[in-house]
């Protein structure tokens, strides 16, 4: 038997190390992938029945030879070896939760998926493509696992695509994006669950033996009880800055399944994807079902350095110009709501020029003749100018909005209808409804149909005819209110089990074809709040709206936990009138993202007015540090009485941190000073105090300068006390 040696390390990431049989013979010889990015590996390797395993998952080795002795350590310590399959089948040798079940056209429900070949691409000088295929080896049956990895940013995408050539429809059971096998001594699972204006609430606990399943069956604003994102924690809980710790999330605005099976040889199966209930999916020969991709990064330095990971390969690989500029806005609907005409809106427009931000927003309200849009029970589909409030039309006010020095931009719902429209008494057949069940409301709308391609046209049209009537509006925020009642599809007839997983390539198409004509212009993901908060949609999108809840003190904590997941500029964060804390306050938590405002300006004193003048001002000069810059976590809300949070730039010459008083008890505030990360341990700070609010001083020393090492190794107290509830502090290099 002869064998040929492969040791090729190829570029951008990836290293094959393998061993290659070229004669026949009962059993392949072992096939080594380490998958490997600046600082860690995943690593997959093949055993004796061409069985593709997971075998490692962390920092990389030195030696890339060396990962060929890792399977071989695990079979010593476990022969059985069936827990660590890189993509599990059901129905033949492997006895834990699948990642993927299918039914044959013969009714036959087996798999066994070995290893076939495998070829790398290299994308840039960044970004590596590696696919792997395996085949059934008594079904024409095959899946191809792909590992895209982002070199510097240690960040990986996986997904799988499936297709068979038998003689009939397959039936996918279940059909994951990804399995990863994780081994460590104890795992802890942080994860969120929420409600509207209740988002990103974390628990965290030790994951025991059997299965934790995260998922959501909603249908639309899925994320609205559980959202997708998780981190996981070896060894032991992981801390801001200490630890080993894998963050993950998946890319898909729909029904999603994340099971974490802890089996009896203490080994974490971490399964992702579309969730398969009442979503069995039927595949015809020689079509590819693709799954969304599942994203994660993993750090042995702690929860900061995995979340600045993935927030730099967001800016730079996922969301809509994610190295670019935003706007900052002013919106009418707090101050309106439903309540507003031509002539309110034109006022609302020269506040928009006084408060001095660079765009008007348009919430609800705008539309609807027949059936208006005066209150949320009624006009939803009927996406034509109310004559009564906007007699001269949208372009009256974009005009206006020109002439006053500001952009424009306004609000849609297209997803969606009211049965009191138009829409739904011509066409009944685009709702989603059971056709002999009472229809139940969410919001007092139903969900249109996106599987039907006509629906995505005429969702795609609402946005078109928007932009061509009005080529220069600016701006669009996106919103989606209502979840999925009484499933069923008059288009899809008797493939009824395709409706929630062709919603959202429905809604995707319709999304590719704005992006495709429509490139470059901000989109803000709204879902009611953050119902819909997912890297599928983001890459559609410029920012999202994290929750309706906007009482800052809510803020504080709902922002620092999107944060992990989510860079700064994508968390759209406006300035309103709830809660009773002050302008000050309600300002330098909104300025923690991309900043925007929700009040009623003519309202504003004067002081008010000009604090909010200075605090734009410092906005606009440190925004490309909070925009694009490494975010800090300094000291957690949840912990502390008050919560600290910091950026810095990519030059580490500028930097901003953010103090906010969480806790109201008497004597509350900050007693000793707080140690600051991420700056140059060798350059000098000029720290000074912003945001202050008009006839205030500071207590921090003027002109104080002080070294990286210092202010990293011994700190600075902020003093945030009950008279002091916001801090800003700005440093800038001092040469």
């Amino acid at each position: 038997m002869k064998k040929k040696l492969i040791n090729k390390v190829l570029p951008f990431g990836v290293v094959l190390v393998s061993s290659v049989v070229m004669a026949m013979g009962s059993h392949a010889q072992t096939v080594t992938i380490p998958v490997e990015t600046q600082n860690n590996a995943l690593v997959l390797q093949t055993d004796g029945d061409k069985t593709l395993k997971m075998v490692y998952f962390g920092s990389k080795l030195g030696n890339a030879k060396e990962y060929e002795q890792i399977g071989k350590m695990y079979r010593q310590a476990d022969d059985s070896g069936v827990l660590t399959e890189a993509y599990m089948a059901s129905g033949s040798q492997s006895l834990a939760e699948p990642a993927i079940t299918v039914t044959h056209t013969d009714g036959n429900k087996s798999l066994n998926l070995i290893y076939v070949s495998h070829t790398v691409t290299k994308v840039d000088e960044d970004v590596s493509l590696l696919a792997v295929n395996l085949k059934d080896p008594v079904y024409p049956f095959e899946v191809t696992l792909y590992y895209k990895t982002y070199f510097k940013e240690d960040v990986t995408e996986q997904w799988s695509v499936i297709k068979h050539n038998e003689k009939g429809e397959v039936t996918l059971n279940k059909y994951a994006s990804a399995n990863l096998n994780l081994k460590g001594n104890g795992f802890w699972l942080k994860q969120y669950h929420g409600n509207w204006a209740l988002e990103m609430q974390p628990e965290e606990a030790k994951l025991t033996h059997g299965i934790k399943t995260i998922d959501s069956k909603l249908g639309t604003r899925a994320n609205l009880y559980e959202p997708s994102m998780f981190m996981v924690s070896m060894d032991k809980p992981a801390t801001e800055d200490e630890g080993k710790v894998v963050l993950g999330a998946l890319e898909w605005s729909g029904n999603f399944k994340i099971d974490l099976e802890l089996d009896v040889s203490n080994n974490l199966r971490v399964i992702a994807g579309i969730n398969n209930a009442a979503a069995e999916y039927h595949l015809k020969p020689a079509q590819e079902f693709t799954t969304p991709a599942f994203v994660y990064t993993y750090s042995d330095h702690g929860k900061g350095d995995a979340s600045r990971k993935l927030q730099r390969w967001a800016r730079k690989y996922k969301i809509v110009d994610g190295q670019g500029d935003r706007l900052t806005l002013l919106n009418n609907w707090e101050s309106t709501y439903f309540d507003f005409n031509e002539s309110k809106l034109f006022g609302l427009l020269k506040d928009t020029k006084k408060l001095g931000v660079d765009l008007f927003l348009l919430d609800d309200g705008w539309f609807g003749n027949k059936f208006p849009r005066n209150g949320d029970h009624a006009g939803l589909g009927d996406w034509q100018e109310n004559k009564l409030k906007l007699p001269n039309g949208i372009g009256s006010l974009v005009k206006e909005a020109t002439a006053d020095g500001v952009k424009f931009g306004i609000w849609i719902e297209p997803e969606m209808v009211n049965p009191k429209s138009e829409l739904y008494s011509k066409h009944p057949d685009w709702v989603i409804k059971q056709p002999n069940r009472p229809e139940k409301y969410f919001r007092n709308q139903l969900v249109l149909d996106l599987a039907n391609p006509k629906v995505q046209d005429f969702v795609f049209g609402i946005v078109d005819d928007l932009f061509t009537k009005n080529p220069t509006l600016a701006y669009i925020k996106w919103d989606c209110n209502a979840v999925i009642y009484n499933a069923y599809s008059a288009y899809l007839k008797k493939d009824q089990s395709h409706l929630y997983t062709d919603y959202v390539f429905g809604l995707y198409k319709v999304l590719e074809r704005v992006r495709a004509k429509y490139p470059k212009v901000p989109l803000m993901l709204c879902s009611g709040g953050g119902g819909r908060v997912d890297y599928g949609a983001l890459k559609y999108f410029t920012e999202f709206w994290p929750s309706d809840n906007t009482e800052p003190l809510e803020r504080v904590f709902i922002q620092w936990e999107y944060s992990y997941f989510y860079p700064a500029m994508t968390s759209s964060n406006h300035v309103t009138d709830w809660g009773k804390q002050p302008i000050k306050f309600r300002t330098d938590v909104a300025m923690m993202g991309k900043l925007g405002f929700d009040i009623v300006v003519s309202k504003l004193s004067e002081q008010d007015l000009d604090y909010v003048h200075d605090a734009l001002k410092n906005y606009e000069y440190l925004k490309d540090a909070i925009w694009h810059g490494d975010q800090y976590r300094l000291q957690s809300p949840w912990d502390n009485d008050a919560a600290s949070i910091m950026y810095v730039n990519d030059s580490k010459s500028k930097a901003v941190v953010f103090n906010y008083l969480v806790n109201n008890r008497y004597g509350a505030g900050t007693k000793v000073p707080i140690r600051l990360k991420g700056l140059d341990p060798q350059k000098k700070y000029l720290v000074k105090e912003i945001n202050l609010y008009p006839g205030s001083n500071s207590s921090i020393e003027n002109n104080l300068v002080l070294t990286g090492d210092f202010l990293m190794t011994v700190g600075i107290n902020p003093d945030v006390n009950s008279g002091r509830t916001s801090v800003v502090l700005q440093l800038e290099e001092s040469r």
